[in-house]
């Protein structure tokens, strides 16, 4: 369960905007879109292995400009 506290006075926007800020962070808006529909594992898996090769050539390419 996710509580915004709210001083006296305060405004409600502001509480609105630290209310989605936090349930963006939980999550849980991510999940139930993955959920809508089925993913086959290999799919899963091919997209992990893509997105590792992505990142270990960006950290290739900070490292080339790093020397």
């Amino acid at each position: 369960m996710i509580i915004v506290p709210i001083k006296e006075g305060d405004n409600v926007e502001k509480a609105l905007k630290k209310l989605k800020r936090k349930f963006e962070k939980t999550g849980v808006i991510k999940e139930l879109r993955e959920r809508q529909k089925f993913t086959k594992p290999s799919v899963i898996a091919r997209e992990r292995r893509l997105k590792a090769i992505y990142v270990q050539q960006l950290r290739n390419e900070a490292e080339g400009n790093a020397m």
